[in-house]
């Protein structure tokens, strides 16, 4: 007959616990039950979801039957295009909401909205009235060189023209690309000018909303 001591049986039961737990929970982690209600109010329970009930909602049940978390069934094109709508106009809500408090700790009146404007508009002005001249010059730099190219091949024709000098090429190639870039910032700048005129005109509007201002 074997007699096990104390000092090696209590051991011996601690680890058969603990893998026991181990064990167990390994298997609520690795088998779920789910439970969902069809349209029609019917409860319903089992360990995997049913491709007719793909769609439903439903709560992840552990092995004792108690709710340990809750899965969204599959969504719909419609269903995902107004969660898609929703969500955009609870965002814009919020967006809103910050705009207006941010209009109303900055500014104490219309007239401080229309000085920052017209500060902002001066210095756009400014900055276009430079890259028009910038145009400008360059526009009579290009003129120059096809004067002088006209002197040679290909667009001189005479029998005893002569090819058109590489450096020449190159300075026509160069001016024609800066000419291009300056009329691009030149857009951006123009656009940028509007960009403010409509956003400032928009914070004074609702900020007249906002204090109840009623126009003269």
């Amino acid at each position: 007959m074997i007699v096990w001591s104390t000092k090696v049986l209590l051991p011996a039961l601690m680890l058969a616990l603990l893998a026991g737990v181990a064990a167990g929970a390994a298997s609520d982690t690795q088998k779920k039950l789910y439970r969902w209600v069809d349209k029609n109010g019917q409860v319903h329970y089992s360990d995997s979801i049913p491709p007719e009930y793909a769609e439903q909602d439903r709560d992840v049940l552990n092995r004792h039957g108690i709710p340990v978390g809750h899965e969204e069934g599959l969504v719909t094109p419609e269903e995902a295009r107004a969660k898609a709508a929703a969500d955009k106009a609870a965002k814009d809500i919020q967006i809103q909401k910050q705009r207006d408090r941010t209009l109303l700790q900055v500014y104490q009146s219309v007239e401080e909205i229309e000085v920052l404007r017209d500060r902002r508009l001066e210095l756009i002005e400014a900055q276009l009235t430079i890259q028009e001249q910038s145009l400008a010059n360059m526009r009579a730099k290009h003129t120059q060189f096809e004067k002088q190219a006209s002197r040679f091949l290909p667009r001189n024709k005479e029998p005893d023209a002569l090819p058109l000098p590489e450096e020449l090429a190159l300075d026509l190639q160069r001016s024609t690309s800066d000419i291009g870039t300056q009329q691009q910032n030149l857009e951006k700048k123009r656009l940028e000018r509007e960009t403010i005129r409509t956003n400032f005109g928009a914070d004074i509007k609702r900020f007249k909303e906002l204090k109840a201002i009623v126009p003269h």
